[in-house]
């Protein structure tokens, strides 16, 4: 099984209580199985006796799994309790055991029909959220960024991967990686964390250079500071602090005037919504909207204070609550101080 790969992590966890109050889905439904240590116990017994592999409780469990990595990133020995429950889905799916809404979901993502327009050096990639959703985002960017090619049609492998389809992701990455390779472009820019992600580390692309909007935004240079700065709250993106550490967006906003409040209790606790399962709304959408009320229910005053999501995915995830939240994207937000 996948999981014997991480036998370190089911000895250390099953008996640690330590990253407990960061584990998001544990914060709102106050259950000991949604915490690392409470799944480590489970698979545990997966793998003890195999049979409980098929135990309907136990895949539940896995799949709400909304795998910030906060546990992991902020663990002082960093046990990868994320590649843990990814191993443990891969198991689920090769055994015949993924439950009928997984797979349906699985099925969808399947279908993807990659699309490259517009000329450029630089290739856009506008993941489903931000087409389907957020085309603002999309929208935003390329007035920043100026002429640059698209690519569209679907998730690039990352949402099947998570899901633990791991031979179908790569089969759907693959088209993307040909689409890519036909662009004839070196750099691939994408606003979706998720994206950045499996870009950068589960499918690499031979010769392309991978970089987060924020990244490409920031290396085009300073953008005219307003008089007076603008004090915002920042949602940070699982992906890109908690899977890549990445500073850029913080940077940019910076750069661009913006005087960054801490949101939440913390700045160890995820409030991404369910970034990190990628699809969080399709597999677990009551859940994704307790996360959201925990945001909202964080927010200082949520009627007048300006939010700054890091992640297509988390704006989408809280606009899909509460239409009215004052939430926009990076990119939203540069072109806002760029237009004072």
């Amino acid at each position: 099984m996948n999981i014997d790969k991480y036998l370190d992590v089911i000895k250390a966890c099953r008996f640690c209580f330590m990253c407990r109050h960061l584990a998001a889905v544990g914060n709102v439904t106050f259950k000991e199985s949604d915490t690392p240590r409470g799944r480590a116990l489970l698979l545990d017994k997966v793998r003890m006796d195999s049979k409980n592999m098929k135990n309907q409780d136990y895949i539940k469990t896995i799949y709400e799994a909304e795998l910030s990595a906060s546990c992991r990133y902020h663990c002082v020995n960093h046990y990868d309790e994320v590649g843990l429950i990814l191993g443990a889905r891969q198991d689920i799916v090769e055994s015949g055991n993924a439950p009928q809404n997984i797979r349906t979901v699985a099925d969808d993502l399947k279908k993807v029909e990659f699309t490259v327009e517009g000329t450029g050096d630089v290739l856009y990639y506008i993941d489903g959220y931000t087409k389907n959703h957020q085309p603002e985002i999309a929208s935003a960017f390329l007035q920043l960024a100026g002429n640059c090619k698209t690519i569209s049609g679907g998730d690039c492998g990352k949402a099947l991967n998570v899901l633990g389809f791991a031979e179908d992701a790569s089969i759907v990455n693959e088209k993307f990686k040909k689409a890519v390779k036909a662009s004839c472009s070196s750099t691939l820019v994408t606003s979706c964390p998720a994206s950045y992600d499996a870009l950068k580390n589960d499918f690499p692309i031979d010769g392309i250079n991978v970089m987060h909007s924020s990244e490409y935004l920031l290396s085009l240079g300073s953008i005219n500071k307003p008089s007076k700065s603008i004090n915002v709250y920042c949602i940070d993106s699982d992906y890109l602090k908690n899977y890549n550490n990445l500073t850029a967006p913080r940077e940019l906003l910076k750069s661009a005037g913006y005087k960054l409040d801490m949101f939440g209790t913390n700045l160890e606790e995820s409030y991404a919504a369910g970034e990190g399962a990628v699809i969080y709304d399709e597999i677990c959408p009551e859940l994704m909207k307790k996360l959201s009320d925990r945001v909202f229910e964080l927010a200082d005053n949520p009627e007048k204070d300006l939010i700054i999501t890091f992640s297509p995915y988390t704006k989408f995830a809280l606009k899909k609550s509460k239409p009215d939240f004052n939430a926009i994207s990076i990119e939203e937000a540069i072109l806002k101080a760029k237009g004072n």
